[in-house]
């Protein structure tokens, strides 16, 4: 019988394949306005400029697609701790021969080109967590199998933490998002929720008054339980959680003071006041949303960003992509992106319900926790509403790196879901 094997390419998912197609040519049309100048006026085609090395990196991305949907569907599947392994390896690597950039060593320096391990550590720690949780007796409501999965995801995110990646360290939270649909109890999920929301409250309240209101919130919920299920140990948990909580508001100086170093803190005390350092760690928020906000409803118009053109926001083309849309499109165009990026993490969830393996689900839930986090935390330190951390948007942010590990991350999905359909078909 010959195999069908071949064929496999003409399941691929059509809606995602042009979603995807649209956001890199959106992006590398953003990365030539973000670099442009009316006085060189420089083409879309310059390899010299951002613009055409995108176009480079564009093309040897498109290689790596034909690559992915070449190879057999149960290569990922069979070799996923390797891949796991191998990117482990690089970021142990990358700590001591890796090349310094912006305070970071986290860079593998090649002529002109920088790769990043960082980037291609989720597609491994993605297809590991899939690997490990589609083994038969594997269940999220188990110590044993929450200590492994958080071990997969802790040993490359301090790895990268090591070589000062702060933002990409942060973007293996992404992975409870996965975890949670998998079965891990939604204590953790809240857990992560309260702890983060009192950060906050705690850089902007007083703490006297969250102790006073803590305290309020235990004692309206004890009184608030019916009588015959106030035991002792219902206080105790109680208790114990208003403690805890009490903890963190008053640890929350001694972090940010003592554990943060100091460009860290002035990213949380620009968050909190952006008026704080205007001129310094505050000045790429600030011509943000100054560019943002002068696109208005229409945009400016393609290449006709003033804040673009004078370089008034540094890293445009990469981290604060954004600025771009907003300035030279407006809101309509700023809309238009994230309802984009909305229909494609809604197609992904969809595939993924769709998948007939539990490894295939795993990835495809872990593929859109970690576009979603990129977006959620790009846009939001962009206009102002998140800490800058450095992270790119997908698809449209210049850099190899980035757009190597989300392509492989999106069409090693789609590979597993032509099967899915390829079977289905039969």
């Amino acid at each position: 019988m010959v195999s069908r094997e071949p064929q496999i390419t003409q399941n691929i998912d059509w809606v995602t394949l042009l979603l995807y197609i649209a956001c890199v040519f959106m992006g590398w049309l953003n990365v030539y306005a973000a670099v442009y100048s009316p006085e060189t006026q420089t083409s879309l085609f310059d390899l010299s400029t951002n613009a055409g090395k995108q176009l480079m990196w564009i093309g040897t991305t498109v290689l790596l697609i034909i690559a992915i949907l070449v190879i057999n569907y149960r290569f990922w599947d069979t070799f996923a701790f390797v891949i796991y392994g191998i990117t482990i390896l690089s970021l142990l690597l990358v700590l001591v021969a890796g090349s310094n950039i912006n305070g970071s060593r986290s860079w593998f320096k090649f002529g002109a080109f920088s790769i990043q391990p960082a980037e291609f550590a989720k597609l491994g720690t993605a297809l590991a967590l899939a690997r490990y949780i589609d083994y038969p007796n594997v269940n999220l409501t188990k110590l044993k199998d929450q200590l492994w999965c958080a071990g997969i995801i802790a040993l490359p995110a301090v790895l990268i933490i090591a070589s000062n990646e702060t933002g990409s360290m942060l973007v293996f939270a992404s992975f409870i998002i996965m975890l949670y649909r998998e079965g891990l109890p939604g204590i953790y999920p809240l857990i992560a929720i309260v702890v983060v929301t009192l950060f906050i409250l705690t850089l902007i309240v007083p703490k006297l008054y969250l102790f006073i209101a803590i305290l309020a919130l235990g004692l309206l919920i004890f009184f608030m339980t019916p009588r015959y299920q106030r035991s002792v140990q219902n206080v105790i948990v109680i208790g114990v959680a208003a403690l805890s909580m009490i903890l963190i508001v008053a640890g929350v100086d001694f972090f940010v003071n003592d554990v943060l170093q100091p460009h860290q803190q002035n990213r949380i005390k620009v968050l909190i006041n952006p008026a704080a350092d205007p001129l310094g760690a505050g000045w790429n928020v600030t011509q943000a949303k100054i560019a943002i906000g002068s696109g208005r409803l229409q945009g400016k118009g393609f290449l006709e960003g003033t804040q673009t053109k004078f370089d008034f926001v540094p890293e445009q083309s990469t981290d604060f992509i954004f600025c771009t849309i907003g300035e030279e499109h407006g809101f309509i165009g700023s809309l238009i992106v994230v309802t984009l990026f909305v229909f494609l993490l809604c197609r992904i969830v969809l595939l993924a319900e769709k998948q007939r393996t539990r490894f295939a689900r795993v990835y495809g839930y872990s593929l859109a926790g970690i576009i979603f986090f990129h977006i959620m935390i790009n846009i939001g330190m962009t206009i102002g509403l998140m800490p800058v951390i450095g992270i790119p948007l997908p698809f449209f942010s210049y850099g190899g790196s980035s757009l190597w590990s989300f392509s492989i991350l999106l069409f090693v999905f789609l590979k597993l879901d032509s099967r899915r359909v390829g079977l289905f078909a039969r």
